[in-house]
């Protein structure tokens, strides 16, 4: 856990300094001039994911122990990860980079909020009672607003440089989000199976459910087929690291945080089979 707890926060800082990097003003300005398409995905993303978590954390009867890792995971933003895969499934780009900045800064609220809510709504006893909302806000406004923040100002001072180094900024944030869960899966490699067999399951149909979900929501409501592409993605792919660091300021034992772990890793079999799909129909 000792390990986990320092890469988490570091490796978090740099992806959403990335992050920061490739954003500019007018990724927020295009919210105002199409806001359709940014608020399905929005509601999506915010509304809709942690409520169908919810739901398949109490059909499938899932463990107290293992169901705050599944919200934690539901309430985490999409990451950058998302935007790769949305540029190889030809979606909009513009879109999924929008809905990330934006529901990565507003996570310092929105995360804190589901879990501690979702702490009281299963009446869950081995968390310290003493967490507080603003606390973790706290934690997660430095190490996720203020990279963003620093990103952009680089990215606005050293234009040139950062556009030619954007694919290496998102491999280096990709990388580093591989990093994290590989180091999980070293430190409870006697456990890891186990738990991956009880936390895949959820973890395989809320992933897949999300991303059905994403792709006929945005199949009626959205401006076209790029977009649905991207809201799909944007619904399945979320920000692992983000759910780990957060993990990190809850739970004493890193177990609790497999669900995270097993969605990480599946996340990213099922999205890149659906963008091969997706590809192979186009």
């Amino acid at each position: 856990m000792t390990t986990v707890t320092i890469i988490a926060p570091i490796a978090l800082a740099i992806i959403m300094l990335g992050l920061g990097a490739s954003l500019i003003v007018s990724d927020f300005l295009r919210i105002i001039k199409n806001p359709k398409d940014f608020f399905i995905g929005f509601v999506c993303q915010l509304f809709v994911l942690p409520f169908v978590a919810y739901l398949l954390i109490i059909v499938l009867k899932i463990p107290i122990e293992m169901a705050l890792g599944v919200m934690l995971i539901a309430a985490a933003p999409g990451g950058v990860t998302s935007n790769v895969l949305t540029k190889f499934a030809d979606g909009d780009v513009a879109l999924s980079i929008s809905l990330t900045a934006v529901m990565s800064l507003i996570s310092i609220i929105t995360v804190p909020f589901i879990v501690l809510s979702s702490i009281n709504l299963f009446e869950i006893s081995y968390i310290d009672k003493n967490l507080s909302m603003l606390g973790i806000s706290l934690k997660m406004f430095f190490v996720v607003t203020i990279p963003v923040i620093i990103g952009m100002i680089v990215r606005h001072f050293a234009s040139d440089l950062i556009v030619k180094n954007l694919k290496i900024i998102q491999r280096i944030s990709i990388v580093l989000f591989l990093f994290v869960f590989a180091t999980i899966y070293i430190e409870e490699w006697n456990n890891i199976i186990s738990f991956l067999t009880r936390a895949g399951i959820i973890a395989l149909i809320l992933n897949v459910t999300m991303m059905i979900i994403g792709f006929y929501v945005a199949k009626f409501f959205a401006s076209g087929v790029a977009q649905q592409r991207c809201i799909a993605l944007e619904c399945g792919l979320q920000n692992g690291t983000l759910a780990v660091f957060v993990g990190t300021q809850i739970f004493d034992n890193i177990v609790y945080m497999v669900p995270t772990a097993a969605y990480a890793l599946i996340m990213m079999i099922t999205s890149v089979i659906f963008v091969l799909i997706l590809k192979r129909q186009s």
